[in-house]
């Protein structure tokens, strides 16, 4: 018979964060938003090296997996740090790294 495994809530929310600050571009961008209040997108492709479609999609998974939220003010959109996702990801990743 198979065992099955049961992740935690506290796992399941930790890979989500991790795949989420999977890829440089995201960690820029949670590092320069955590250093500020807020950014513009627009200002964000103006320092990053990158399509703004692409740019757009690394956004969007930051932003799925709740690590940052978003603020139409039209044309432009605002986004700034989830607070409160970001002090848990710190707490999920010091309890999974600590052991």
């Amino acid at each position: 018979m198979r065992e099955t495994i049961v992740f935690t809530e506290e796992q399941i929310q930790a890979a989500r964060f991790a795949k989420a600050m999977g890829h440089p571009v995201r960690l820029y961008v949670l590092e320069l938003l955590n250093k500020q209040a807020c950014c513009y997108s627009g200002d964000l492709s103006d320092v990053l090296p990158i399509a703004k479609s692409t740019l757009s999609q690394h956004l969007k998974e930051l932003k799925d997996a709740g690590l940052i939220q978003g603020e139409i003010e039209a044309p432009k959109i605002k986004y700034c740090i989830n607070r409160e996702n970001w002090a848990k990801a710190q707490d999920l990743f010091q309890k999974f790294l600590n052991g």
